[in-house]
């Protein structure tokens, strides 16, 4: 009996000395992950820091407005930017003038919604064609807010989004019969006052050169009540 429980209590030493092993052996598998996981964070920064991969705080994401063009003829393409590489520079920068005496006092029908006119704003207006002579490498019939040029009959501008955002409404005198026209469109030298008339062709686009001229911007009518007594 007294060797019986000398093997027993032998037993029961190993085992309590296996326990302190297993931790270790745990301690250190923990410790060769987090060393691991370290080492593939500091490969990730350093990767990005260097360029080959872009970090996520270095990409821009560009303001798009929230206004829509509800026209079912307006078909979705691929986005791209117009490259006015021939536009013309005028001398002078174009200055906003906003005034009431020279506001289209008319109720107009777009998109099928009554509009009334905002304000006027006088600008650089150039001309362009969806060819390769003003497009370059871009001319793909398509504007940058994924419409084809053919949306509303070809009858639409480019303009700078922090000027004019996408979907804004724009009158030009002598453009698409004095008509109001959406803005579907930017280009690489439509920057500040500059709106730039999309034409068929680049002979037309050239005819009309350089212009200042008054652009009356319009804003669809809320309350029904004001189409009613315009009428």
């Amino acid at each position: 009996m007294k060797n019986n429980n000398t093997k027993q209590n032998r037993s029961n030493t190993a085992a309590r000395k296996g326990h302190p092993r297993a931790g270790r052996v745990v301690s250190a598998e923990m410790s060769m992950w987090l060393c691991a996981l370290a080492l593939a964070v500091t490969s990730a920064i350093w990767t990005k820091e260097r360029g080959e991969l872009p970090g996520l705080a270095q990409i821009e994401t560009p303001a798009v407005s929230t206004a829509k063009l509800t026209n079912a003829s307006l078909e979705p393409a691929p986005a791209t930017v117009i490259d006015t590489a021939e536009i013309i520079e005028p001398e002078t920068e174009s200055i906003e003038i906003e005034s009431a005496e020279q506001l289209d006092q008319s109720i107009r029908w777009f998109d099928g919604k009554a509009a009334r006119p905002a304000r006027v704003i006088y600008m650089t207006v150039t001309g362009y064609s969806p060819d390769e002579r003003s497009c370059g490498k871009f001319a793909d019939n398509k504007t940058a807010t994924m419409y084809s040029v053919w949306t509303n009959g070809m009858n639409l501008v480019a303009a700078d989004p922090k000027v004019l955002p996408y979907w804004s409404m724009v009158s030009i005198p002598g453009y698409a019969g004095n008509d109001i026209v959406p803005v579907l469109d930017c280009g690489g030298a439509i920057k500040g006052n500059r709106i730039d008339l999309l034409y068929p062709t680049h002979e037309i686009a050239r005819k009309w050169g350089v212009r200042q001229v008054p652009v009356t911007v319009w804003e669809f009518i809320e309350d029904e009540s004001e189409t009613v007594a315009a009428n």
